[in-house]
């Protein structure tokens, strides 16, 4: 099991819970990024949006391409996944980027991959914003240019929507034959298009039978294209307590919905342009991602028994969310880690290692 975590480049993940005590700011991100390394966890996902999802869309948020240039530059180990939307990045341009990016992490750098679906940004930044359908045959095309490009001296692509002519693209990138690319859905759409183009599927938070259902979908397509297995990676929010009946006080604070805060602001466009296999209600809503859905909350011995349910089931990466970030990323790492990793054969990283100035530069 790898242990992966959102960057929180929106400030939070609670949307009933105005202030969370990490400001959207390269100055905390990076230091979180840099600790992160240190405490055992593998990746950070970079969330692409240009207004801000949870705290409303007034509140700042940060960028996620030059974010995870400038991190690229201050880590060593840290996958970077980084969340790219084909309607606002050109493919060709974006494969040019992404490449010369692995170059700057020696070889992190990889792409989840999401087909938009908040019309109010689209509309604001002036980006195309096509029905759900037609916006999975954009990525399909879009998939097929950075692929190409990728992979081959020269490229040339005609579709209705990019064309590319002899295009050129050097350095290409460290991770050979081409940076993971990551993407989710829940479509019948997204899924098939999913286990043909992308090499790794990520998944909203549930249960580990829920998902061990998808995994076997997923799988199963994967096998009639005929090609190897997929990664399988699921988010959760954690709420790690010394007592059972301490972490449900908290998932009772956190999801006590008042439809007032302003990150309620765009529910009404995530659920009209997308196609979820169940209802969101408001109070899963009220954390980012159906994190609470994964059940990872309780003492930290429930927790990872409840990771190692997510292992039987076939999950091999958890993208991570908690509030407040840092303080409760130290806590997961010294009092859950060392028990999933121990009971799964891998040796866990000492809490609190320094690794050489040198290797962060």
């Amino acid at each position: 099991m790898r242990f992966g975590y959102w960057l929180p480049v929106f400030g939070g993940w609670l949307r009933n819970v105005d202030d969370e005590g990490m400001e959207p700011t390269w100055h905390y991100v990076s230091r979180l990024a840099r600790r992160s390394e240190e405490i055992g966890f593998d990746l950070t996902l970079i969330a692409e949006l240009n207004l801000n999802d949870i705290k409303g869309p007034e509140a700042p948020a940060l960028d996620a391409w030059t974010t995870a240039a400038a991190l690229a530059s201050v880590t060593y180990r840290l996958e970077l996944m980084v969340a790219v939307r084909p309607t606002f990045h050109e493919p060709a341009l974006l494969a040019k980027q992404a490449a010369n990016i692995d170059h700057i992490s020696n070889g992190r750098v990889s792409l989840n991959v999401v087909s938009s679906w908040w019309a109010t940004e689209a509309r604001q930044y002036g980006a195309q914003f096509d029905q759900h359908d037609a916006r999975y045959a954009r990525t399909a095309e879009w998939l097929a240019v950075v692929d190409g490009m990728w992979r081959n001296e020269t490229f040339s692509f005609q579709g209705q929507y990019y064309r590319i002519e002899s295009a050129l693209l050097s350095p290409k990138p460290v991770r050979r034959p081409r940076p993971v690319i990551y993407a989710g859905g829940e479509s019948e759409t997204a899924k098939e298009l999913i286990s043909r183009l992308c090499d790794a599927y990520v998944m909203h938070g549930d249960p580990p039978e829920r998902i061990a259902a998808r995994i076997a979908d997923l799988s199963g397509r994967r096998r009639r294209h005929e090609l190897p297995p997929m990664t399988y990676g699921v988010a959760g929010f954690v709420v790690c307590r010394p007592t059972e009946s301490a972490a449900h006080r908290e998932v009772q604070r956190i999801t006590d919905v008042k439809q007032s805060a302003r990150g309620y602001a765009n529910y009404q466009d995530w659920i009209a342009n997308t196609q979820l296999e169940q209802r969101v209600s408001l109070e899963d809503y009220s954390v980012s991602n159906r994190g609470l859905r994964a059940g990872l909350v309780g003492t930290p011995v429930q927790i990872a028994e409840r990771i190692r349910g997510f292992e039987r089931a076939g999950v091999d990466l958890l993208l991570l969310q908690f509030s407040p970030q840092a303080e409760e990323m130290e806590r997961f790492a010294e009092q859950v880690i060392p028990l999933v990793r121990s009971t799964m054969g891998r040796p866990s990283p000492v809490p609190g290692t320094r690794r050489l100035e040198h290797a962060r530069r």
